[in-house]
């Protein structure tokens, strides 16, 4: 069966902030042709920076759901099954510093669903065919955002404990834990996930073979 001919299989990946969703991601899209694979991320569909609520200290909640246009990436979603291509802008995390790239979705056989909120959202998650959950234990999950959020993105360290204490944490527990035990495969990623990654692939291999 061709990639053209063939249905997508599609798979939502969701975890904590800094579990090592991206580190799986990137596997992933390394192992397969570009024809086989897609991402598309719920980074991408973060609402502008001016129509982002604030807390009561002026910082933006970005792990809320509502700072995200969940309501376009069911859409593009929606558009992807029924075999049609999609375009948007990246998100650059409001870095000026980075020029936005246009990302062009196309279906393919396999069709990577990632982000916190895929899950929660239920005409998300309907949508999706096999559903993984990368954990990590807090304490590892801090020090991987500092590194990313601070060292990499530029942010303020303070501005990055701030945010996880009062974000991060709470919004993971009340929107992103409580689907973990609906999902098909959960991966432990404290130190390494080479052996779950390998059983992924020998899943995704066969689908797509069958």
């Amino acid at each position: 069966m061709t990639p053209q001919a063939q249905k997508s299989y599609f798979v939502g990946i969701s975890g904590g902030s800094a579990s090592g969703k991206t580190f799986l991601l990137n596997k992933l899209l390394e192992h397969f042709p570009s024809e086989i694979i897609t991402l598309i991320s719920q980074d991408n569909y973060y609402k502008n920076l001016n129509e982002q609520k604030k807390d009561a200290e002026g910082h933006v909640n970005f792990d809320h759901p509502e700072a995200v246009n969940l309501h376009l990436l069911e859409r593009d979603i929606a558009l992807l099954k029924a075999g049609e291509t999609v375009s948007m802008m990246e998100y650059t995390f409001n870095n000026p510093n980075i020029i936005p790239k246009k990302l062009v979705f196309r279906p393919s056989p396999i069709i990577l669903v990632e982000g916190l909120f895929v899950f929660y959202e239920p005409k998300i998650s309907s949508q999706l065919d096999l559903k993984i959950f990368v954990d990590a234990d807090e304490h590892i999950k801090l020090s991987r955002r500092i590194k990313r959020d601070y060292e990499e993105r530029g942010y303020d360290l303070e501005e990055v404990l701030y945010r996880y204490e009062h974000h991060v944490i709470p919004m993971y527990k009340k929107y992103v834990a409580p689907f973990k035990e609906e999902c098909d495969l959960i991966i432990p990623n404290n130190f390494h996930m080479e052996k779950a990654l390998q059983v992924l692939l020998d899943h995704l291999h066969a689908r797509i073979s069958g």
